[in-house]
């Protein structure tokens, strides 16, 4: 069962169904011009906040091997895509001037598109010299994201595009995720089934 954190800023209350600790499995299954890399990993992702307007996000994943051998990691943060206000925080470390935006769910309301979603952006950041910003929608207990910006460092793999959709179903926090990388086209890379534990 899940219960609304009374502290939760109402700007958060769309992506509240995510917030907690979800553990899982996942496949990856990706076609790397003609050669098909698939395998089997498990996966801890964390969305939680700290009062502000936006969700801290980090996930990491190992393979299931015997080793347990770790895979991948990423951190970033989730919120509502909306215009910057006198009243946000930044940037730096300079606070906000007056009284913050959207203090309440009239005030959110306002954000709602006409066809009952809310736009949304992520930064995810990889320790493999990737930052990504993804735009999209949240819609009920649904998620769908795509890359606006990707960033490499010199010293990454090649990686240009994505997609990711979530969702929560039955309870569980679904997810798949699609690439452009490795010289390839966009398609599909990744997925997982993940249960809250917190």
């Amino acid at each position: 069962m899940f219960s609304l954190d009374t502290t939760l800023p109402a700007e958060l209350v769309p992506l509240s169904w995510l917030i907690g600790v979800w553990e899982g499995t996942g496949v990856v299954h990706y076609d790397d011009a003609g050669t098909v890399r698939e395998h089997e990993f498990g996966q801890r992702v964390s969305f939680s906040h700290d009062g502000q307007h936006y969700l801290n996000y980090s996930s990491t994943t190992w393979l299931l091997d015997e080793s347990q051998t770790p895979l991948n990691a990423e951190a970033g943060y989730w919120r509502l895509h909306r215009p910057a206000q006198p009243g946000d925080p930044g940037p730096g470390m300079l606070p906000g001037v007056g009284a913050a935006p959207y203090p309440d769910a009239e005030a959110v309301e306002t954000l709602r598109r006409p066809d009952g979603a809310f736009e949304v952006e992520v930064a995810v950041i990889h320790p493999g010299g990737v930052s990504e910003l993804y735009l999209g929608t949240v819609g009920g207990a649904r998620i769908d994201l795509q890359t606006d910006a990707v960033m490499r460092s010199a010293s990454a793999k090649e990686y240009a595009a994505a997609t990711r959709l979530y969702g929560l179903v039955d309870g569980r926090l679904l997810w798949a995720w699609d690439i452009a990388a490795l010289g390839n086209d966009l398609r599909t890379h990744a997925s997982g089934t993940l249960n809250r534990v917190e």
